[in-house]
């Protein structure tokens, strides 16, 4: 039984790894797969461990024809790179890791959310290059974030735990969009679309699924149904925010300003956008923490476990 892990794992599951499955072969690069290693995966191992960027489209289903691998471990919750259904028509099951990536990646979102209120980035890069003059009492004047109303857009765990922190945590009073309602245990209103939540909330907050199904829901319509001191933060998948029309509502301060984590060709980041004192940017480091990564690396590993032994997958998608 061949085993192929896409990318280089914590210590910790790496151990496990070379410790619980004969046969397991760790790619070396952190780089996104290639075609020829993608349908390498599906011809020559029987379990593939990919992750955010490794495309298997149906287009890569149809070349593999007949394929060996009968599961993707996906290491992360996100698995909008893999065509699920193309998958499954081939004999490949598919499974993710849930749970695990919900309150780190919440955490991320109150930074920057912080961090994008307080001008905070903006604020270091003036200090680093020895531009900052001392403290006057209209220096750097950003948004006071406790008392504020939040507006999740997709509240799945995720959601939930960002929209926790921001009630208890903040203060803030919280509006969302979901496809029903939810039962929470914090005040909550749901809105009726996400235009109309959109132009009522001091904190956009984007925390939907990625896919064919949400790309671009973040657009110019949206973007200008905000409230022009409103901030909008992504934590959810790149191609959810249209990056050109953000770039233009940024640049023409018709927002107050935006917190990203993810882009929408990441790893490329427009130079237009790195270049705007008003967004603060992140690379990416919604579940970077090691705990975090173990747990993630652990799961993709049960249920790879899980499927060797015959068992129920535990986070089939």
């Amino acid at each position: 039984m061949k085993i192929w892990i896409a990318r280089p794992m914590t210590a910790a599951v790496t151990a496990r790894a070379r410790e619980a499955f004969a046969g397991v072969e760790i790619r070396e690069t952190n780089a996104v797969m290639s075609e020829a290693e993608m349908l390498r995966a599906l011809s020559e191992f029987d379990i593939v461990v990919p992750t955010l960027g490794d495309r298997f489209s149906a287009e890569i289903f149809a070349k593999a024809g007949t394929p060996r691998c009968k599961l993707l471990a996906n290491f992360g919750v996100g698995y909008n790179h893999i065509d699920v259904e193309a998958a499954r028509a081939a004999g490949v099951e598919v499974t993710n890791t849930p749970g695990a990536v919900t309150d780190a990646t919440a955490d991320i979102a109150m930074t920057l959310i912080l961090m994008s209120a307080r001008r905070a980035s903006e604020g270091e890069r003036m200090l680093r290059k020895g531009a900052w003059e001392g403290w006057h009492p209209t220096q750097m004047l950003g948004l006071h974030a406790t008392g504020k109303r939040v507006g999740i857009a997709g509240m799945g765990r995720i959601g939930q735990a960002i929209a926790r922190r921001c009630h208890f945590g903040f203060g803030m009073d919280v509006s969302y969009v979901a496809r029903s309602p939810k039962d929470l245990d914090f005040p909550a209103d749901r809105e009726e679309s996400l235009l109309a939540m959109a132009g009522q909330v001091d904190f956009l907050v984007v925390a939907v699924p990625g896919g064919p199904e949400t790309r671009h829901l973040i657009n110019a319509e949206v973007l200008g149904a905000m409230q022009p001191h409103a901030h909008l933060i992504n934590i959810a998948r790149g191609e959810v925010v249209e990056e050109a029309a953000l770039i233009n509502a940024l640049q023409n301060r018709r927002i107050g300003g935006a917190g990203l984590d993810v882009y929408e060709f990441e790893p490329k980041v427009p130079q237009a956008l790195i270049d705007l004192d008003n967004a603060t940017l992140l690379p990416h480091l919604g579940t970077a923490t090691e705990e975090v990564r173990s747990n993630m690396g652990h799961m993709a590993l049960d249920n790879a476990a899980a499927y060797l032994a015959g068992e129920a997958l535990p986070n089939r998608v």
